[in-house]
């Protein structure tokens, strides 16, 4: 969201009307909505993250976290990875934090349970589905093996379909290179607390999603909640419990806490309060002087809705239009002109439910199938930032029409020191054999 606002900037102001920095806590933005893609292997993880220096050509990047904002006195104050707090003064102020995953205080959840918003937890997931199939063959244990290839998907919107469709697609396409295997021993579990899924793409084709997941044997849970995961087991509000290796959390977002550290007024939800125009306004309507905010830590209204008190949903689709209006009104106000309302009217959703399949509903129509998963990438392809981006994607699909998919876990990605640590470990210390005297036994 931030590094689009920048890019608009730079087109927008030259170098000598303005100094644009952009912080952020990681030096890459990650494009989402592919998420699903890389952790199933259809693309590399590389190309779903564009590294901010290399695109940002003309801004200055600062990579740390955002401590806090005295907004009254116009100063950031930003933490980087090593060293002390800095200090930061600026003109104008875009807070674009974007959002984080919205957990419930469910037992076991913290320790067992794994996000899908970053794409470290994208790569996990991929090697973590994978070691799981290579734990179940490896063993003879009925038990074991049962949890193994036991995968649990909290949350039936888009995180939760696409991660669930995508990596059961990877899974089966492994399961030809373990024989000791069966496809019907893998279970693959949807809990959702509504009753429904993927409501973005409307009632029609939420069912025909259903549908399809159910097909592929997949357990749908609808109306049910997950009410306990401690140590694995997996205890649902329907009554079922069973064991899971895998416990994925994709049950909504909330606004990235970080807006609790500045002094701008926020809503109920924590977002930051915007106009139309993604200025910032208090809560009598008054305008913030030099503050704005987009995406899915800002409540901007949606002026295609009826309701007025009706605002924008934190999706992709409207973070990248707001990103670009927001650019393009920072600056019509340095050059002394007024903003201009954000305004786009929601013209559909597409869904991947795995290679070569899809839902989408589109300015009304439905598509279902090998239309609406091109419908998908197509989309998706014109959003991707950059034309670098853009070509290494579609060189992955092209590729991937020749290719097999790699199916092949990284584990050791996740805790590289393990095995230099254990060689760095001295060796203890070998037992010193003993002589022993026989000793004779004397009889009186």
């Amino acid at each position: 969201m931030g590094m689009y606002t920048a890019l608009r900037l730079q087109k927008k102001l030259s170098r000598r009307e303005a100094e644009i920095m952009v912080v952020d806590p990681q030096p890459h933005m990650t494009y989402q909505p592919f998420l699903p893609e890389a952790a199933a292997g259809n693309i590399s993880p590389r190309h779903v993250v564009a590294p901010l220096r290399k695109v940002l050509r003309h801004s200055t990047v600062v990579t740390a976290s955002v401590v806090g904002v005295d907004h009254t006195r116009k100063i950031a104050f930003v933490q980087p990875p090593v060293g002390p707090v800095r200090e930061i003064k600026y003109d104008q102020i875009v807070m674009a934090p974007g959002s984080i995953s919205r957990t419930l205080p469910i037992p076991g959840l913290k320790e067992n349970a794994v996000g899908f918003k970053t794409i470290g937890e994208a790569i996990y997931l991929r090697n973590h589905v994978l070691a799981q199939l290579d734990a179940a063959a490896s063993t003879d244990d009925a038990d074991l093996r049962r949890r193994a290839l036991t995968f649990v998907f909290v949350g039936g919107g888009y995180a939760g379909i696409e991660a669930m469709a995508e990596l059961e697609d990877m899974a089966r396409d492994a399961l030809r290179y373990y024989p000791e295997l069966k496809q019907g021993e893998m279970r693959w579990v949807l809990v959702e607390a509504a009753q429904r899924i993927l409501p973005e793409v409307g009632a029609e084709m939420g069912a025909y999603t259903v549908q399809r997941l159910l097909g592929r044997g997949m357990d749908l849970r609808l109306n049910t909640r997950l009410d306990s995961c401690v140590d694995g087991l997996v205890m649902l509000s329907d009554g079922d419990v069973f064991d899971a290796g895998t416990i994925v959390w994709t049950a909504g977002v909330k606004a990235n806490p970080v807006l609790q550290l500045t002094d701008l007024p926020l809503d109920s939800r924590g977002r930051v309060t915007c106009a139309a125009t993604m200025q910032v306004i208090t809560a009598d309507g008054t305008v913030v002087p030099g503050a704005w905010a987009a995406g899915d830590g800002a409540s901007v209204p949606d002026l295609t809705a009826d309701d007025p008190t009706v605002t924008c949903a934190p999706n992709a689709q409207h973070a990248v239009r707001q990103a670009a209006q927001l650019g393009t009104n920072i600056a019509l106000v340095v050059h002394g002109a007024a903003p201009v309302p954000y305004k786009h009217k929601y013209v559909g959703s597409v869904a991947s439910l795995g290679l070569h399949k899809g839902a989408a509903r589109i300015f009304g129509m439905n598509f279902t199938g090998l239309a609406a998963w091109l419908l998908h990438r197509t989309y998706h392809m014109s959003r991707v930032p950059t034309l670098n981006r853009k070509v290494r994607v579609v060189a992955d699909w092209t590729l991937a029409l020749f290719l097999k998919r790699e199916v092949v876990s990284l584990g050791q990605l996740h805790s590289p020191r393990v095995e230099f640590t254990e060689a760095a470990t001295p060796a203890p210390a070998r037992p010193v054999a003993r002589e022993h005297t026989r000793e004779a036994a004397v009889t009186s």
